[in-house]
């Protein structure tokens, strides 16, 4: 696995950050990776009354001081499913 790292939430304190990567080795399709804070379980009780989650995702939390962020990583992922 080949993650390219994007960025990382620009307010950081660098010990609990929320980032983001793109995975342009995943088969059959490219991925992103985020990190961010675990949501409350208000949060996700919320979330999951229209997509309820299965034991192998979680619901996070990220700022939206890193939509930019998120977009790089999605022109990034696109780019590397054109490669393909």
């Amino acid at each position: 696995m080949a993650l390219r790292f994007i960025g990382i939430d620009p307010d950081t304190d660098h010990d609990h950050c929320p980032a983001v990567w793109v995975d342009a080795d995943a088969k059959p399709e490219r991925h992103m990776v985020v990190q961010g804070w675990l949501a409350d379980e208000a949060t996700q009780a919320e979330c999951s009354k229209k997509s309820p989650k299965p034991d192998t995702e979680a619901v996070i939390r990220i700022p939206a001081r890193m939509v930019p962020l998120i977009r790089k990583a999605c022109d990034a992922a696109e780019r590397a499913a054109k490669l393909r």
